[in-house]
Protein backbone atom coordinates (compact mmCIF):
# COMPACT_ATOMS: atom_id res chain seq x y z
CA UNK A 1 0.00 0.00 0.00
CA UNK A 2 1.01 3.28 -1.04
CA UNK A 3 0.43 7.24 -0.38
CA UNK A 4 1.58 9.58 -2.80
CA UNK A 5 1.85 13.49 -3.57
CA UNK A 6 -0.43 14.55 -6.28
CA UNK A 7 0.49 17.62 -8.43
CA UNK A 8 -1.62 19.65 -6.32
CA UNK A 9 0.48 19.20 -3.17
CA UNK A 10 -1.91 17.00 -1.40
CA UNK A 11 -1.91 13.10 -0.02
CA UNK A 12 -3.79 10.23 -2.14
CA UNK A 13 -3.86 6.79 -0.52
CA UNK A 14 -3.13 4.61 0.84
CA UNK A 15 -3.93 2.53 -2.48
CA UNK A 16 -2.52 -0.73 -4.09
CA UNK A 17 0.39 -0.82 -6.06
CA UNK A 18 -1.68 -1.75 -8.92
CA UNK A 19 -3.71 1.41 -8.33
CA UNK A 20 -0.13 3.41 -8.08
CA UNK A 21 0.76 1.95 -11.59
CA UNK A 22 -3.24 2.91 -13.03
CA UNK A 23 -1.96 6.46 -12.51
CA UNK A 24 1.21 6.24 -13.42
CA UNK A 25 -0.36 4.71 -16.68
CA UNK A 26 -2.96 7.72 -17.07
CA UNK A 27 -0.10 10.31 -16.79
CA UNK A 28 -1.38 10.80 -13.05
CA UNK A 29 1.93 10.18 -11.49
CA UNK A 30 5.27 9.62 -12.72
CA UNK A 31 8.41 8.28 -11.36
CA UNK A 32 9.13 11.82 -10.17
CA UNK A 33 5.90 11.70 -8.35
CA UNK A 34 6.84 11.36 -4.27
CA UNK A 35 5.15 7.95 -2.39
CA UNK A 36 5.45 6.59 1.17
CA UNK A 37 5.01 2.99 1.73
CA UNK A 38 2.55 2.08 4.31
CA UNK A 39 4.50 1.73 7.28
CA UNK A 40 7.63 4.09 6.37
CA UNK A 41 7.37 7.83 7.39
CA UNK A 42 10.18 8.01 4.64
CA UNK A 43 9.15 10.01 0.84
CA UNK A 44 11.00 8.80 -2.09
CA UNK A 45 10.49 9.70 -5.46
CA UNK A 46 8.83 6.51 -7.38
CA UNK A 47 11.55 6.02 -9.31
CA UNK A 48 13.22 4.70 -6.51
CA UNK A 49 10.85 2.29 -5.57
CA UNK A 50 12.28 -1.11 -7.29
CA UNK A 51 8.42 -2.00 -7.38
CA UNK A 52 7.85 1.09 -10.54
CA UNK A 53 11.65 1.58 -11.38
CA UNK A 54 12.04 1.68 -15.17
CA UNK A 55 8.31 3.91 -15.53
CA UNK A 56 8.42 7.37 -17.15
CA UNK A 57 9.85 10.47 -16.16
CA UNK A 58 8.07 14.19 -17.00
CA UNK A 59 9.88 17.43 -17.48
CA UNK A 60 8.70 19.96 -14.78
CA UNK A 61 6.38 22.21 -16.33
CA UNK A 62 5.26 25.76 -15.09
CA UNK A 63 2.55 26.12 -12.21
CA UNK A 64 -0.64 26.28 -13.77
CA UNK A 65 -1.78 30.23 -12.24
CA UNK A 66 -5.45 30.34 -11.50
CA UNK A 67 -7.16 32.67 -13.37
CA UNK A 68 -9.66 35.37 -11.28
CA UNK A 69 -12.80 34.78 -10.60
CA UNK A 70 -15.71 34.55 -13.31
CA UNK A 71 -12.91 35.41 -15.78
CA UNK A 72 -14.02 32.88 -18.47
CA UNK A 73 -11.84 33.04 -21.07
CA UNK A 74 -8.53 32.82 -18.48
CA UNK A 75 -10.13 30.23 -17.05
CA UNK A 76 -10.95 28.44 -20.47
CA UNK A 77 -7.26 29.41 -21.86
CA UNK A 78 -5.58 27.94 -18.59
CA UNK A 79 -7.76 24.34 -19.58
CA UNK A 80 -6.91 23.85 -23.05
CA UNK A 81 -3.09 24.53 -22.18
CA UNK A 82 -3.13 22.43 -19.17
CA UNK A 83 -5.76 19.70 -20.09
CA UNK A 84 -4.14 16.10 -20.47
CA UNK A 85 -3.87 14.58 -24.64
CA UNK A 86 -7.52 13.60 -25.39
CA UNK A 87 -8.19 10.26 -26.53
CA UNK A 88 -11.16 9.56 -27.52
CA UNK A 89 -11.08 5.64 -27.12
CA UNK A 90 -9.14 6.08 -23.90
CA UNK A 91 -12.25 7.80 -22.76
CA UNK A 92 -14.32 4.42 -23.67
CA UNK A 93 -11.92 2.06 -22.36
CA UNK A 94 -11.89 3.61 -18.89
CA UNK A 95 -15.24 3.86 -18.66
CA UNK A 96 -15.67 0.52 -19.65
CA UNK A 97 -13.08 -0.13 -16.77
CA UNK A 98 -15.50 1.58 -14.48
CA UNK A 99 -18.61 -0.22 -15.91
CA UNK A 100 -17.03 -3.62 -15.46
CA UNK A 101 -15.96 -3.01 -11.42
CA UNK A 102 -19.33 -0.43 -10.49
CA UNK A 103 -22.35 -1.27 -12.86
CA UNK A 104 -24.62 -1.88 -10.22
CA UNK A 105 -24.61 1.55 -8.06
CA UNK A 106 -24.17 3.10 -11.70
CA UNK A 107 -27.25 1.62 -13.79
CA UNK A 108 -29.24 2.02 -10.37
CA UNK A 109 -28.77 5.98 -9.79
CA UNK A 110 -28.85 6.90 -13.41
CA UNK A 111 -32.29 4.89 -13.81
CA UNK A 112 -33.64 6.11 -10.81
CA UNK A 113 -32.76 9.80 -11.91
CA UNK A 114 -34.38 9.33 -15.57
CA UNK A 115 -37.32 7.55 -13.88
CA UNK A 116 -37.66 10.48 -11.70
CA UNK A 117 -37.18 13.09 -14.13
CA UNK A 118 -40.11 11.07 -16.62
CA UNK A 119 -42.42 11.42 -13.69
CA UNK A 120 -42.00 15.07 -13.44
CA UNK A 121 -43.21 15.74 -16.85
CA UNK A 122 -46.35 13.48 -16.52
CA UNK A 123 -48.42 15.84 -15.35
CA UNK A 124 -50.59 17.62 -18.39
CA UNK A 125 -49.77 21.40 -18.89
CA UNK A 126 -46.95 21.12 -16.68
CA UNK A 127 -44.35 18.79 -18.55
CA UNK A 128 -42.92 21.22 -20.39
CA UNK A 129 -42.16 23.85 -17.52
CA UNK A 130 -41.29 21.09 -15.52
CA UNK A 131 -38.78 19.96 -18.20
CA UNK A 132 -37.00 23.30 -18.53
CA UNK A 133 -36.88 23.76 -15.00
CA UNK A 134 -35.53 20.37 -13.80
CA UNK A 135 -33.93 19.24 -17.06
CA UNK A 136 -30.26 20.81 -16.46
CA UNK A 137 -30.65 19.89 -12.74
CA UNK A 138 -31.05 16.13 -13.24
CA UNK A 139 -28.31 16.04 -15.74
CA UNK A 140 -25.64 18.34 -13.58
CA UNK A 141 -26.43 16.25 -10.83
CA UNK A 142 -26.33 12.74 -12.51
CA UNK A 143 -23.19 13.92 -13.59
CA UNK A 144 -21.58 15.09 -10.99
CA UNK A 145 -22.54 11.78 -9.77
CA UNK A 146 -20.32 9.82 -11.80
CA UNK A 147 -17.41 12.34 -11.37
CA UNK A 148 -17.28 11.58 -7.81
CA UNK A 149 -17.41 7.84 -8.22
CA UNK A 150 -14.38 8.44 -11.58
CA UNK A 151 -12.71 10.28 -8.60
CA UNK A 152 -13.28 7.37 -5.98
CA UNK A 153 -14.76 9.86 -3.59
CA UNK A 154 -17.46 9.28 -0.98
CA UNK A 155 -20.32 8.57 -2.85
CA UNK A 156 -24.43 8.25 -2.02
CA UNK A 157 -27.45 8.48 -3.70
CA UNK A 158 -27.81 12.40 -2.81
CA UNK A 159 -24.97 13.56 -5.05
CA UNK A 160 -27.01 12.85 -8.15
CA UNK A 161 -29.25 15.09 -6.83
CA UNK A 162 -27.04 17.68 -5.68
CA UNK A 163 -27.85 20.38 -8.23
CA UNK A 164 -30.89 21.20 -6.17
CA UNK A 165 -29.13 22.04 -3.16
CA UNK A 166 -25.97 22.70 -4.39
CA UNK A 167 -26.22 25.35 -7.72
CA UNK A 168 -30.23 24.95 -8.82
CA UNK A 169 -30.70 28.05 -9.81
CA UNK A 170 -27.21 28.32 -12.31
CA UNK A 171 -28.77 24.75 -13.57
CA UNK A 172 -31.81 26.08 -14.71
CA UNK A 173 -30.74 29.01 -16.02
CA UNK A 174 -27.93 27.25 -17.83
CA UNK A 175 -30.06 24.65 -19.42
CA UNK A 176 -32.68 27.81 -20.55
CA UNK A 177 -29.78 29.50 -22.28
CA UNK A 178 -28.42 26.70 -23.40
CA UNK A 179 -31.54 24.97 -24.90
CA UNK A 180 -32.46 28.70 -26.90
CA UNK A 181 -28.51 28.50 -28.21
CA UNK A 182 -28.74 25.24 -29.73
CA UNK A 183 -32.43 25.54 -30.98
CA UNK A 184 -31.64 29.23 -32.68
CA UNK A 185 -27.99 27.64 -34.58
CA UNK A 186 -30.48 24.63 -35.75
CA UNK A 187 -33.12 26.73 -37.30
CA UNK A 188 -30.75 29.27 -38.47
CA UNK A 189 -28.25 26.86 -40.44
CA UNK A 190 -28.63 23.70 -38.42
CA UNK A 191 -24.14 23.71 -38.19
CA UNK A 192 -24.06 25.75 -35.42
CA UNK A 193 -26.86 24.00 -33.29
CA UNK A 194 -24.44 20.93 -33.97
CA UNK A 195 -21.39 22.98 -33.03
CA UNK A 196 -22.87 24.54 -29.24
CA UNK A 197 -24.80 20.94 -28.90
CA UNK A 198 -21.30 19.30 -28.60
CA UNK A 199 -19.64 22.63 -27.33
CA UNK A 200 -21.74 22.76 -23.55
CA UNK A 201 -21.56 19.51 -22.67
CA UNK A 202 -19.48 20.08 -20.24
CA UNK A 203 -21.59 23.18 -18.51
CA UNK A 204 -23.40 21.65 -15.93
CA UNK A 205 -20.81 19.69 -14.64
CA UNK A 206 -18.34 23.01 -14.53
CA UNK A 207 -21.68 24.50 -12.34
CA UNK A 208 -21.46 22.15 -9.91
CA UNK A 209 -17.69 21.20 -9.93
CA UNK A 210 -15.81 24.49 -9.91
CA UNK A 211 -19.03 26.36 -8.52
CA UNK A 212 -19.18 28.57 -11.81
CA UNK A 213 -22.14 31.02 -12.74
CA UNK A 214 -24.43 29.93 -15.55
CA UNK A 215 -22.85 31.74 -18.35
CA UNK A 216 -19.05 31.36 -17.12
CA UNK A 217 -19.76 27.71 -17.24
CA UNK A 218 -21.25 28.06 -20.67
CA UNK A 219 -18.39 29.90 -22.24
CA UNK A 220 -15.63 27.65 -20.35
CA UNK A 221 -17.43 24.41 -21.73
CA UNK A 222 -17.56 26.40 -25.18
CA UNK A 223 -13.81 27.43 -25.70
CA UNK A 224 -12.62 23.78 -24.05
CA UNK A 225 -14.24 22.29 -26.06
CA UNK A 226 -13.55 23.89 -29.53
CA UNK A 227 -10.12 23.45 -28.80
CA UNK A 228 -10.71 19.84 -29.15
CA UNK A 229 -14.20 19.95 -30.82
CA UNK A 230 -13.78 16.88 -33.40
CA UNK A 231 -12.47 14.34 -31.16
CA UNK A 232 -15.46 15.45 -28.47
CA UNK A 233 -17.89 14.74 -31.76
CA UNK A 234 -16.11 11.27 -32.56
CA UNK A 235 -17.55 11.11 -29.15
CA UNK A 236 -20.83 11.41 -28.94
CA UNK A 237 -20.99 9.58 -32.52
CA UNK A 238 -19.26 6.78 -30.75
CA UNK A 239 -22.04 6.68 -28.57
CA UNK A 240 -24.13 6.52 -30.60
CA UNK A 241 -22.81 3.45 -32.39
CA UNK A 242 -22.66 2.08 -28.43
CA UNK A 243 -26.31 3.01 -27.82
CA UNK A 244 -27.12 0.77 -31.31
CA UNK A 245 -25.38 -2.32 -30.19
CA UNK A 246 -26.69 -2.22 -26.94
CA UNK A 247 -30.38 -2.22 -29.00
CA UNK A 248 -29.25 -5.33 -30.61
CA UNK A 249 -28.22 -6.81 -27.63
CA UNK A 250 -31.21 -6.63 -26.54
CA UNK A 251 -32.28 -4.76 -22.76
CA UNK A 252 -29.10 -5.90 -21.00
CA UNK A 253 -27.14 -4.41 -24.16
CA UNK A 254 -29.40 -0.97 -23.37
CA UNK A 255 -28.52 -0.72 -19.54
CA UNK A 256 -24.59 -1.16 -20.55
CA UNK A 257 -24.45 1.37 -23.09
CA UNK A 258 -26.28 4.03 -21.13
CA UNK A 259 -23.37 3.36 -18.20
CA UNK A 260 -20.63 3.42 -20.77
CA UNK A 261 -21.73 6.78 -22.88
CA UNK A 262 -22.63 8.34 -19.58
CA UNK A 263 -19.02 7.77 -17.83
CA UNK A 264 -17.08 8.46 -21.31
CA UNK A 265 -18.45 11.66 -21.27
CA UNK A 266 -17.48 12.37 -17.71
CA UNK A 267 -13.73 11.02 -18.29
CA UNK A 268 -13.71 13.87 -21.32
CA UNK A 269 -14.58 15.79 -18.75
CA UNK A 270 -11.96 15.29 -16.51
CA UNK A 271 -9.26 15.17 -19.37
CA UNK A 272 -10.27 18.66 -20.60
CA UNK A 273 -11.37 20.50 -17.40
CA UNK A 274 -9.08 18.83 -14.90
CA UNK A 275 -5.70 19.97 -16.28
CA UNK A 276 -2.24 18.96 -15.19
CA UNK A 277 -0.35 20.41 -12.59
CA UNK A 278 -2.49 22.60 -9.80
CA UNK A 279 -5.49 23.23 -10.08
CA UNK A 280 -7.19 25.97 -12.05
CA UNK A 281 -10.50 26.42 -10.65
CA UNK A 282 -11.73 29.72 -9.04
CA UNK A 283 -13.12 28.10 -5.91
CA UNK A 284 -11.90 25.30 -3.80
CA UNK A 285 -12.41 21.71 -4.97
CA UNK A 286 -12.85 18.25 -3.00
CA UNK A 287 -9.53 15.97 -2.89
CA UNK A 288 -10.03 13.59 -5.67
CA UNK A 289 -8.76 10.09 -5.34
CA UNK A 290 -7.30 10.30 -8.99
CA UNK A 291 -4.80 13.34 -8.00
CA UNK A 292 -3.90 15.61 -10.87
CA UNK A 293 -1.27 15.23 -12.96
CA UNK A 294 2.14 15.68 -11.49
CA UNK A 295 3.71 19.57 -12.05
CA UNK A 296 6.87 18.61 -11.41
Amino acid sequence: MYTIIGGDGREYGPVPADQVRTWISSGRADMNTRARELGSDEWRPLGDIPEFAGGPRRTPAPPVMAPEPGDARALADTLIAGARDFDVFRCYERSWALVKSQFWPLLGVTLLVGLISVICRVPPYLGMVVSLTLSGVFTGGLQYYYLKRIRGQPTDIGDAFAGFTLAFGPLVIAFIVYLALVMTGFVLLILPGIYLAVAYQFAFLLILDRKLDFWSALEVSRRVITARWWPMFGLGLLGVLFAIIGLLCLVVGVFVAIVLIQGAGVYAYEDLCNPQGRSASAAPRPSPADPPAPAG
